[in-house]
């Protein structure tokens, strides 16, 4: 069996973080392993408090990992989670620039929502040219491939994939009418992971990854009093 280790922050409510991954990764048919990076205090209408976990424990985590059941793929893969759903910032400006300078550049892929990108590229993105040119420009700034999801868009939810060497694929997706949008960022990226650890090339990994998450937004599963969370085993309902 192909073994995913995430590295992510906990959710508390379940929906997001290390629990999305997992969820995602074992119904992708995948053995799920995890190193904490935060714990958070949060819910489907937010994020009410967040502990770091000491540097030296997260490392500690990863090395025992990889001394036993070496994974076949890493996620953050990279998922740069800066901005949740919900608008709260999850990551400090001091982290942003060690994800910019130590992180990045050991990346296969990245996959940035809108404003996350907006972060990166340093300017506004509203229309989908605006979402080529700056996946584009972030390729070529870090040297790895970037998508740059398209839900925070005003339009249909069409992802767009930029390679180092100028390479762009669009993935198109029709938009799924729902508010229960919690963990989307999660499941994707650990689902792309799921079908690099199988030896999918990155389109592949991609197309399947939106596949299932399309799926797991479809299912209408309704929790909470705000943006609720996914249903990741909905192959199997």
């Amino acid at each position: 069996m192909k073994s995913v280790l995430t590295i992510a922050g906990s959710d508390s409510s379940g929906g997001a973080g290390i629990q999305a991954d997992i969820k995602t990764i074992e119904a992708m048919g995948l053995f799920a392993q995890s190193a904490i990076t935060a714990l958070t205090a949060q819910n489907t209408t937010g994020v009410y408090g967040v502990h770091d976990v000491p540097p030296a424990f997260v490392s500690q985590q990863i090395d025992v990992v990889f001394d036993d059941i070496r994974p076949d793929a890493v996620k953050i893969v990279v998922d740069p989670v800066m901005v949740a759903t919900s608008g709260s910032e999850l990551a400090s400006s001091e982290a942003v620039v060690a994800l910019r300078q130590e992180l990045i550049p050991l990346a296969t892929v990245i996959t940035p929502n809108m404003p996350e990108a907006e972060a990166l590229f340093g300017e506004r993105i509203a229309t989908r040219g605006d979402q080529e040119r700056a996946a584009s420009a972030i390729a070529r700034a870090t040297s790895v491939a970037v998508l740059v999801k398209g839900g925070h868009g005003e339009n249909d939810a069409n992802d767009v994939l930029a390679r180092p060497d100028g390479e762009v694929i669009w993935f198109e997706g029709q938009r799924v009418d729902t508010s229960n949008t919690h963990g989307t960022g999660c499941t994707l990226s650990s689902a792309i992971a799921c079908g690099l650890a199988e030896g999918k090339s990155l389109e592949d990994a991609v197309s399947s990854a939106k596949a299932y998450i399309t799926g797991a937004l479809s299912a209408g599963l309704d929790l909470g009093k705000g943006s609720g969370p996914l249903e990741h085993m909905w192959q199997y309902r």
